[in-house]
This record gives structure tokens, sequence and C-alpha cells, in this order.
């Protein structure tokens, strides 16, 4: 928080790469590696997305924390015991302390974790699922889709820096901000944003292109939250996301694609923002709502044309021991 009350993002990451020549010391090897994510975050989330639609499910394996937690971090509280199963870690903050016993900055999720150290390898968020889609590529499922295609790569970078700086990151600095100017201003610049968005999207079907691409990840995983959490959590009320016709329609089309909805945890989303962030919710009761049946009607965005995997093929069903618990969600995808 700077002197206005403006909110400000520690994103100090690790940024170490694990890449197909291994030159940071950490090559691209199947099964040595952890994702460490929760359902809850919606940095996490974007590599949980990708990571389904490349099929890369046995070639980097994931573990799902909770969605609560303390200042000191993320635990293991789904797994029996308590502890991840193959990590044999209680906490996330562990790992972190692993790589760096003087560790002192953020314990965040999505991370990487090197399973033989059980150290932390990198939590770059913008990073990880770019080198997902490149660095891993061999490990790709058959007809996976090309996310990150070189010849979109320009658009597709200007387009997720807008996204990051005034809605994914938007929808934060009017939830913490700490002065009615800074959240007025916050304000104001997420939903002009939003309006512009919805003009892009109003006559195409995809943010980039005519395929998903990463830049629809990235603006998925906030809208997917915005009406169950940042609407009235974060004070983003002008309108809820249902009222947006374009932005509704576009969540919806991405959310009963295969690979999207399937991943999305609403029980997690909700009970991580009002649990965990008792300054803004004190009480901690989480609400009851929305109802969520909407995300399943029909969206109509076929007719502006596009194909979701452009020549590949959806992913197949969700890996054993990943699907989201009965009840956390609509049966999207």
């Amino acid at each position: 928080m700077n002197p206005g009350g403006e909110y400000s993002r520690d994103s100090r990451y690790l940024t170490t790469r694990i890449t197909a020549d291994g030159r940071d010391g950490f090559p691209v090897e199947p099964g040595r590696y952890r994702l460490v994510v929760s359902r809850a975050c919606p940095w996490a989330s974007r590599a949980v997305i990708v990571r389904r639609l490349l099929g890369l499910e046995d070639a980097l394996p994931m573990a799902v924390a909770g969605p609560t937690h303390d200042e000191r971090s993320w635990t293991f509280d789904l797994d029996p015991g308590g502890r991840d199963p193959v990590l044999g870690i209680e906490r996330l903050q562990e790992a972190y302390l692993a790589r760096d016993p003087g560790y002192d900055r953020g314990i965040t999720v999505p991370a990487i974790v090197d399973v033989p150290t059980g150290a932390v390898v990198t939590n770059d968020v913008p990073r990880i699922t770019l080198d997902m889609a490149l660095e891993w590529a061999p490990y790709h499922r058959e007809g996976a889709p090309a996310l990150y295609p070189e010849a979109l790569r320009a658009e597709i970078d200007a387009v997720n820096e807008v996204v990051y700086r005034e809605v994914n990151n938007g929808v934060y600095r009017a939830g913490f901000a700490g002065s009615q100017e800074a959240y007025t201003a916050a304000y104001d610049r997420l939903f002009a944003r939003l309006d512009r968005l919805s003009e892009r999207l109003e006559r195409r079907r995809y943010l980039v292109g005519d395929t998903i691409t990463e830049a629809d990840v990235r603006l998925f995983t906030t809208l997917v939250r915005f009406d169950a959490v940042y609407h009235g959590h974060f004070k983003c009320n002008r309108q809820k996301l249902s009222e947006m016709p374009v932005l509704w329609s576009y969540a919806r089309d991405l959310f009963q694609t295969p690979g999207f909805g399937d991943t999305v945890d609403f029980d997690h989303i909700k009970r991580h923002y009002f649990v965990v962030q008792s300054d803004i919710n004190p009480t901690g009761v989480v609400p009851a709502g929305p109802d969520l049946s909407g995300w399943l009607a029909p969206h109509g965005r076929e007719e502006l044309g596009g194909r979701p995997f452009g020549d590949g093929t959806p992913p197949g069903p969700v890996a054993a021991g990943e699907a989201v618990p009965a009840g956390h969600s609509p049966s999207g995808g």
C-alpha cells in the first residue's frame, strides 16, 4: 500500500525457468516436478487450465492446496494427514525455505517444486504457463491447442499486459484500496477496460485470432470470480458480470469449453476470499450465492465463428483424482 492508499502487488518472483535445454539448471523432465496450486487463486487457476488444455497431467503432476491459510502460507489440508503425499510437507512455505532459508517474499501459488530437492524452482506467474506451452511442447497431448502461436505473440503480449494491469490486478486495486480516492480511481479504470473488452469481443469470439489463446485463459480466471467475489467483496459493483451481456456470454462460452469450467471450484474460491481476507470481511461469513446455474445457459457465441482448439481437439475427461468435488461448481466443460 502506498501513501495514497493505492494497492501495489509484490511481483518479486523466483524467475528460475524450467526449459527444454535446462539453461537455468532445471531441464524439462517428466515427473521430476510438482505443480502446486490452489483452485481458489486466479493466478494458479491459469496454470491448472493450461496444464489440462495441453495434456500435461502425467508430465507435470499437480498438488492442490486447501482454499484457506494463515500468514504461514498455503496448507495441504485436503490430503490425508494434512501432508502432500509426494513432497511430504504440510505447508508450501517449507518448499520455499528449502530453496532459500532466508526467503522473505510472498509464499504464492502457482509454484513448481523440484521433487528430488523439495525446493521451489519458480513461482513466476506470467512465465509458467508460457513455458508450459513452449518448453514442454514434446509432452503435449496429441491435438493440444497452440495457446501461444508465434504469429500472434506480439498481440497476445499486448492484450495480456493491459488485462493484467487493469482487470486481473485491477479488481485487487479496488478491493484493497486504502482510501476513497484510490478506490474510485481503480473502480473507474477497471470498468473502463471491461467496457473496451466488451467492444472488442462483440464481433469476435476470442481475444486474439480465432482460437483460444493464453490471452483468453488470463481474462477468464478473473471473469469467473467476478460475481462470486469481486462484485461484492471487492466493491466492483457497477454491474455484475451477468449484467454485462458480451462478457457474460464470452465467459460462459469458455466455461463450457472442456478445460475451463471443469477446473473451477466456486466453493474454494469463496472460502478463500471471504475467510482469509479478514480485513475486508471480519465476520468470516461466506455468502451462499450466487446461483451458478447460469454458467450452463446457452451463450450463442458459435455464431461468431472461430474454433476453440483450432486444428486440435478438446482435452479428454478430467484425470483421475483431479475432478472438482460435486456441488462445488456446475458441471461445465
